[in-house]
């Protein structure tokens, strides 16, 4: 199953770091931005920097999650820049992650799975547009917003993560709201995610339906894990947004498993960090892996 081949990569490189590609057209080096004037030329440079940075950073970390919003705003150039980069991580032994919370019902949701985790019929042929192994879920429509895309995945070769507890300040304003029973939004939807996920559970213990859940709120992050223990999580939040490895320690089980944790900002422009000071991009991304691979681990195995 897919979640046990992500498992494997991160015991392999004893790295539970997944590598962000975020990436605005703001974030690459001067150089690489000079004389650009249109999207096609933002979009073609943006690339660039992605593989450069993937080939730094291939042989230390399992994962990258690429986020569609930072090529959508290009538009046709971006999402062609997005395909491939989709391609190239996967050409170099990664997991790829699309980060696109994607939300809807029905024929729609049906066809939002065919783009990213199954196959679009043409003809007497077939097409997949965007080849990802696990896709971001928005859940809080309810099971026929999530049946869809587990049908692209009935033996576990593809992956959803189910958002759950998000990273986000003012997440609370709906997700730890009190139901009748005593338990918060969160804490049900939580309860969902083990359902969908409970067929498709591998080897390693832990499911193929995962879910998203915020270093930035350890607290919730605690009970998420005690209620879902064959779950694995998706941990955003971590660097920029505030999160430190002490936080999201409480995401992983007593024996270092059960999550994996996204840094964007703080590996693709770490060149602009004044520890990183006078590296390329590149190298100064892979020394941050590096470093968050040391920080992580420190906290996690304590």
């Amino acid at each position: 199953m897919i979640i046990d081949t992500l498992i494997q990569k991160i015991r392999e490189k004893d790295n539970p770091t997944v590598v962000g590609l975020d990436t605005s057209f703001d974030y690459l080096p001067d150089e690489m931005r000079a004389g650009v004037s249109d999207a096609k030329g933002a979009a073609e440079a943006i690339f660039v920097f992605n593989k450069k940075l993937v080939d730094a950073v291939a042989d230390v970390v399992p994962a990258v999650k690429v986020q569609i919003a930072y090529y959508e705003m290009y538009g046709v150039d971006g999402m062609r820049a997005f395909a491939d980069t989709l391609s190239y991580a996967k050409g170099k032994g990664l997991a790829v992650i699309t980060d696109a919370k994607r939300n809807d019902i029905g024929a729609t949701a049906e066809c939002y799975a065919k783009a990213y985790l199954g196959e679009t019929q043409t003809g007497s042929g077939a097409v997949r547009a965007f080849d990802s192994d696990f896709l971001t879920v928005n859940g809080y429509l309810g099971s026929d917003g999530i049946r869809p895309f587990l049908g692209k995945a009935p033996n576990g070769e593809k992956g959803i993560f189910v958002l759950v507890k998000t990273s986000n300040k003012s997440s609370g304003e709906l997700q730890d709201l009190k139901l009748e029973n005593g338990k918060t939004v969160y804490e049900y939807m939580g309860a969902l995610v083990e359902e969908w996920g409970r067929e498709l559970v591998g080897e390693s213990g832990y499911s193929c339906v995962g879910a998203v859940v915020g270093a930035t709120h350890p607290a919730q992050a605690e009970i998420l894990r005690r209620e879902m223990p064959h779950t694995f999580f998706l941990i955003p939040g971590y660097g920029a947004q505030g999160g430190t490895a002490q936080d999201l320690k409480v995401c992983f089980k007593a024996d270092g498993t059960g999550g994996i944790v996204n840094s964007s900002r703080g590996i693709l422009c770490a060149y602009r960090q004044e520890k990183y000071k006078g590296m390329p991009f590149d190298e100064a991304a892979r020394q941050a892996c590096l470093d968050m691979k040391a920080d992580l681990n420190a906290a996690i195995k304590q």
